[in-house]
């Protein structure tokens, strides 16, 4: 049996008024930050204000970087990384969704190294980059605890999974009042990321024992709470469990990995502008029911851990209760079912297969697909049939 490293940061602080500690938390790394966020949200809904008294009363310096677009690009990246070297920043504050999250973690790569961030698609960069403090304001994506980033290259069309321990937070601060006010979209959208990474980390070839556990907390955790979190935004209770979930799903597969979902969902996002939550959520159950033959025993435990009643049933027949859970939780958020329901066209189908196959995720999925069967599962997405 092998024996790996679990890669998480050396703090996360999760709790209700955690946010407040930003101030203290930026300043072991350095007084002077930049911080990185997005357009509007975080302005709107307070959290920059926020973040920005609790900077100011530890007196560390801010240069504000607020210009991440959803799907960050490699231009955004590199101009953040300018202004980090222009005035010296020690430390970088991100704030807000995946979005905001990545590009800061980019942003802190790039401060550090040459060249572009594209240029580390395949090849490891050679510096630690700087420090960053990641602050969530979404329970989806993770990346305040993994070694992960995507970015898009527009040119290409391709977003790119750049993948380096350098790429961890040193800090993740969580606080569950900064998610009370997103809208319901934007919570069943992120919560199916989520999801997703929590099924496809305890499918992965690459999971072990201790992912397991967080994977199995996460679908408990986000399956129980994420219709009551979109259809009630002030639930308190809902939204807290969400973002501990999300935050078991980040630390499973920032260990363990994605596959299939992931591998067929970037090529929406880069060639239809799909989000990326939204379109894991559409793939999830169809690419759940195409993998349910290879590993029937790991679909009774995602069962149990949705709340259904295995008992008397075989492998097959428990875990198939899975894939139909998966299906009625993200109905009941009201988002699109089907690929048809967002534009795309059937005559992009083996675009978007390609770039699917060719995806280092699909190595991890526990039943390796052909291209064909790519082919396949996206028109089933295209139809629901």
């Amino acid at each position: 049996m092998s024996i790996s490293l679990f890669l998480s940061p050396e703090r996360i602080l999760f709790g209700w008024g955690s946010v407040e500690k930003t101030g203290e938390e930026t300043l072991r790394y350095g007084s002077k930050a930049l911080l990185v966020s997005g357009k509007i949200s975080s302005r709107a809904n307070g959290a920059l204000t926020t973040v920005l008294s609790s900077l100011a009363a530890s007196g560390v310096e801010v240069t504000l970087f607020c210009e991440v677009e959803s799907d960050p690009s490699v231009h955004t990246v590199t101009t953040g990384a300018a202004l980090a070297r222009q005035t010296g920043a020690s430390v970088v504050v991100a704030l807000g969704g995946g979005s905001p999250l990545d590009a800061a973690k980019a942003i802190a790569l790039m401060a550090t190294n040459p060249g572009q961030i594209s240029d580390y698609e395949k090849t490891a960069p050679t510096q630690p980059g700087l420090p960053v403090v990641a602050i969530p304001t979404t329970a989806g994506t993770g990346s305040e605890v993994t070694k992960f980033v995507v970015i898009t290259d527009t040119e290409r069309k391709v977003k790119m999974l750049i993948n380096s321990p350098y790429l961890i937070p040193r800090t993740a601060l969580l606080d569950p009042q900064l998610t009370l006010s997103i809208p319901p979209a934007f919570t069943a959208g992120p919560g199916m990321d989520a999801l997703t990474h929590a099924i496809e980390a305890y499918q992965s070839s690459l999971a072990s024992p201790t992912t397991d556990v967080f994977a199995l907390s996460a679908i408990k955790l986000i399956g129980g709470n994420l219709v009551q979190a979109t259809l009630n935004g002030g639930n308190v209770s809902a939204r807290t469990a969400m973002l501990l979930g999300q935050l078991h799903a980040g630390l499973a597969f920032g260990n363990a990995s994605v596959a299939l979902v992931h591998a067929m969902s970037r090529p929406l996002g880069a060639h239809f502008g799909i989000p990326h939550g939204q379109a894991n959520a559409i793939l999830l159950p169809w690419v759940m029911q195409f993998n349910l033959p290879a590993c029937p025993e790991k679909f009774v435990c995602i069962a149990e851990a949705l709340g259904c009643n295995t008992a008397g049933l075989s492998p097959r027949q428990a875990g198939q209760l899975a894939v139909n859970r998966v299906r009625e939780i993200y109905a009941d958020t009201g988002l699109p079912l089907t690929l048809s329901e967002l534009a795309i066209p059937s005559t992009a189908i083996p675009t978007l297969a390609g770039d699917a196959f060719l995806s280092g995720s699909v190595l991890f999925n526990p039943r390796k697909p052909t291209l064909g069967e790519i082919e396949q599962l996206y028109r089933a997405c295209l139809t629901g049939k």
